[in-house]
């Protein structure tokens, strides 16, 4: 599971493509013959779930479904869904970022003509294929679909401003709004059919290649979800079905004022009673989909910073404590009997233990054998900084940055002058541009000890922050970047391919 090795962080929504957003189609086989011919072992994403507010993968509709806008046209039309002329020429999409506002309705019609083919014209074995799905996936299917067309019926607002009988679950609401929407039912869970479907081809074609996929468990989910709806025992809610108090983290490296995320938090004692069997799903979800999953924000598996709701920033809240080890317990004991981690092998897990991180997160992290993260651009404030090379454990995965880190190039070129002076002497280099910082800084990652190495893959490319995906704590205009047509040039699959053979990180 954890062999030495290297990959590319890279999200499907970046990859280029004529249809204004990526997806699971050829542009994403590309991707994959880039890294094994690159010698890379490991493709990382983020959350795969249907974004909803800040089209954030860490915002989910659902914390078990797909996201519908990474299913592929060119794909539906080989299956005989679209045809040529729905597409009707696509609308001229910028190709360096993704335009949501413009996406979202384009793929929901092109979606919606897809199933009105496959009700009318689809060969029967597929549709049974369907079925099996449905009632492979009933658990969190049949409310998620529900969830949605309740939502789409209710022109998309959050599910605590609807009518009160469907707000509070009353069986007869239900059971009406199940027939009166069966169609539009039918039609979201028809997508995660589709989703889940090119997503398995995808998966199947990488593991051909040798290549793993490295998958992301946001640990919260977001209140407008199907999970809360679903589940409002499971979750901090007042008898109202608000919020009580919600998540986030205190001022940090990123905001002086915390990062007030308000995902409501859980109430672990149910979680408990119930032998953690929506955790166990979720897990067992999100591992039928990639082979290694990165666990957002682990420490708060120990103890999580809860905000009372209705506070204007993070600063103010208290430390709660977590389920501990008593949730992985749980899940090591349910993979090991389901088959899918032999005996003596670690949890399929990395621990994402940054922010304040204390003897117990360490001491849990540690007990089952995860390895955790260490991020370059946070390591140069002296010799003793954690993040330098010299301090790794071989059980960490190092990165030169990630998701919430601006690009490397633009590190550089606004980090405070000690800083940048003490990466350049720590490097044994003089004066380098940023686009050559960059690349020293991605050879430093590839030669530690650490198992695994990745490189977000704008660093790649030494683009600047104007290519960077995320600002935590900015609420909009994030996760847009997309990567150029060509930027999967032979001469950079050399380089890295170069890279991967001096280090040892070569399959």
């Amino acid at each position: 599971m954890f062999e030495r090795a290297s990959g590319v962080l890279l999200h499907p929504t970046s990859l280029p493509g004529p249809y204004g957003v990526g997806d699971l189609g050829p542009q994403a086989y590309r991707w994959v013959d880039f890294l094994a011919g690159s010698g890379c072992a490991l493709w990382q994403v983020l959350p795969l779930g249907p974004t909803g507010y800040g089209d954030s993968p860490y915002q989910c509709f659902s914390a078990f479904a797909g996201n519908p806008y990474l299913i592929s046209p060119r794909l539906l039309m080989q299956d005989g869904l679209l045809r040529e002329d729905d597409l009707g020429g696509p609308p001229d999409f910028p190709a360096d970022f993704v335009d949501y506002g413009r996406v979202i309705p384009w793929k929901q019609g092109l979606l919606e003509r897809a199933f009105d083919r496959f009700t009318h014209h689809t060969p029967r074995s597929v549709k049974e294929d369907f079925d099996a799905f449905r009632a492979a996936h009933a658990p969190w299917l049949d409310d998620y679909a529900l969830f949605m067309a309740l939502k789409e019926a209710h022109g998309g607002s959050p599910w605590d401003r609807w009518p009160d009988p469907v707000r509070r679950r009353d069986p007869s609401a239900l059971s009406r709004a199940r027939r009166s929407l069966s169609s539009c039912i039918e039609r979201f869970a028809f997508e995660q059919f589709l989703f889940f479907r090119q997503w398995a081809a995808l998966k199947d074609y990488a593991s051909t290649r040798g290549v793993r996929i490295i998958g992301d468990i946001p640990i919260f989910v977001a209140y407008d979800s199907a999970d809360v709806w679903a589940h409002p025992e499971l979750f901090c809610l007042d008898g109202d079905g608000r919020p009580t108090h919600v998540a986030g983290v205190p001022p940090d490296y990123f905001s002086p004022t915390g990062q007030l995320w308000g995902n409501p938090l859980y109430r672990w004692e149910a979680h408990r009673e119930e032998g953690y069997a929506w955790w166990l799903a979720r897990f067992q979800t999100i591992l039928s989909l990639v082979d290694i999953v990165r666990l957002d924000h682990f420490r708060g598996f120990v103890g999580y910073w809860e905000i009372p709701a209705g506070s204007p920033t993070a600063e103010h809240g208290r430390w709660a404590p977590g389920p501990g080890a008593d949730l992985f317990l749980a899940l090591e004991q349910a993979l090991r009997e389901a088959g899918k981690i032999p005996e003596g092998a670690p949890l399929p897990l990395i621990a994402e233990d940054l922010g304040v991180i204390t003897p117990e997160v360490v001491a849990l992290r540690e007990r089952f054998h995860l390895p955790g993260m260490k991020i370059l651009q946070f390591a140069f404030s002296g010799p003793e900084n954690p993040f330098l090379p010299h301090h790794y454990p071989r059980e960490c995965v190092v990165y030169t940055g990630t998701h919430d880190n601006d690009t490397t190039v633009g590190w550089y070129e606004s980090a405070p002058p000690q800083e940048r002076e003490f990466a350049l002497r720590y490097l044994g280099r003089g004066d380098l541009t940023a686009q050559e910082f960059t690349w020293e800084l991605i050879r430093l990652a590839w030669a530690s000890v650490a198992v695994f190495a990745i490189v977000p893959m704008q660093d790649l490319l030494t683009l600047g922050t104007e290519a960077r995906m995320n600002y935590p704590s900015r609420p909009s205009g994030n996760w847009r970047w997309r990567m150029g047509e060509g930027a999967l040039a032979e001469s950079l699959s050399h380089r890295l391919h170069e890279l991967n053979h001096l280090y040892a990180r070569t399959p």
